[in-house]
């Protein structure tokens, strides 16, 4: 079993895989529609990735505001992981992703990334980060576990 981490935008959904022993998350396409309510394409290329890898767990980045309260992109949100766990039948975990895109813009200019050709990738890169979080905590947690 691996899971599956997106980063859910208005317009794109970054998708990252875990390896199979839950250690590693990498990128692996970003998902564009037209417009932000167009779901059902990006609902089923979804469940087709998962399918594809044989994902058991969704974890899907949360984007609550700085202050940590949710505004109107975490409604959105909570409707998507609603569709995500209807659609799949996956258990979709939210996970906070504040300062995701940030990092992952970070790693792009430190790997050289032009400015310009950065919007290409964020949001796997992102989508990988809010995967490996949510990894390295499952991951500490059973290191205590065994203590």
């Amino acid at each position: 079993m691996r899971i599956m981490g997106l980063d859910f935008g208005s317009k794109t959904v970054g998708v990252a895989i875990s390896d199979p022993l839950l250690l590693t998350a990498q990128g692996i396409e970003i998902i564009r529609r037209k417009s932000p309510g167009k779901l059902r394409q990006t609902l089923a290329r979804i469940e087709q990735l998962a399918v594809e890898y044989e994902a058991g767990k969704i974890v899907l980045g949360f984007p609550k505001n700085m202050n940590n309260t949710q505004g109107e992109r975490c409604e959105k949100t909570q409707e998507f992981r609603e569709m995500l766990e209807r659609r799949t039948g996956l258990e979709v975990i939210l996970w906070d992703e504040r300062l995701t895109t940030v990092a992952a813009q970070q790693i792009m200019k430190e790997s050289g990334i032009r400015p310009a050709e950065q919007k290409e990738y964020v949001d796997s890169i992102a989508a990988g980060l809010i995967l490996q979080g949510y990894l390295d905590l499952m991951n500490s947690k059973q290191d205590k576990d065994t203590d």
